[in-house]
């Protein structure tokens, strides 16, 4: 599939989209031998890129599901030291960064990859990608609860949250806890634990067991596996809907 030039040296991490199309102006890069300076030049896995008389190296695009434990930073890197969800991933050359994030103390399903399109298509907050979460919570979840969180509750920002599905999935009657199932579409940060708390069911456990169409079954813990094709087209239909 061809692309913008500039986002194919962005994406090579050369330098930034913008920083990219100062160099194509500058008359920095050649295709093919060829020097280019003006923009909306595209190029596909076949052209030959140089900048500054150096080859770029272009990574292959790369998709994978993962099963993010728990006590883990749904980052990259971190400054404090803790791990982070790339060290699962050392064995490969290919540099992957998480598509959105699970909080430190929540366990579950998160995509990582280095293909920056469809990850800006997935975190846009038009797309409405359902995320379904499993929550172990404090109290007997009754009818009334569910019902709340079904058309949208107040969280501590002010604002409502959308619309939800909400499920009783059992309640331990002797330690006074519930597992609820919730599937939202929202991604605004602590949205899960913000709305069990606002009915007054703070989070013990929380898990993200699908996102969209893409469940956890044959991974455990700290495993993951590659995409197939048809789950990356699929995640680019969810992206254009």
């Amino acid at each position: 599939m061809a692309e913008r030039l500039q986002k194919v040296m962005a994406n090579a991490g050369i330098a930034s989209r913008r920083a990219s199309e100062k160099m194509i102006l500058a008359g920095r890069v050649r295709v093919n031998g060829k020097v280019i300076k003006e923009l909306g030049q595209k190029v596909d896995g076949n052209d030959v890129i140089e900048v500054d008389g150096h080859l770029i190296e272009r990574e292959e695009k790369v998709y994978y599901l993962f099963y993010k434990p728990r006590g883990v930073i749904s980052a990259a890197k971190d400054d404090k030291g803790r791990k982070v969800v790339t060290d699962y991933f050392t064995d490969h050359s290919e540099r992957v960064y998480p598509i959105g994030r699970l909080d430190y103390d929540t366990s579950g399903l998160l995509l990582l990859t280095n293909d920056g399109e469809l990850a800006n298509r997935l975190m846009h907050p038009r797309y409405k990608v359902n995320k379904t979460y499993v929550a172990k919570v404090k109290g007997l979840v009754q009818n009334e609860a569910l019902k709340q969180l079904r058309v949208g509750v107040r969280l501590k920002d002010g604002k409502k949250s959308a619309r939800a599905k909400a499920k009783l999935l059992s309640l331990d009657k002797k330690n006074d806890t519930s597992i609820v199932s919730l599937t939202i579409h929202e991604g605004r940060n602590h949205q899960v634990k913000n709305m069990l708390q606002a009915v007054g069911h703070p989070v013990k456990k929380l898990k993200r067991e699908t996102y969209g169409f893409l469940t956890l079954a044959g991974l455990t813990s700290g495993q993951y596996r590659e995409l197939t094709r048809e789950e990356v087209k699929a995640l680019y239909e969810l992206g254009n809907k």
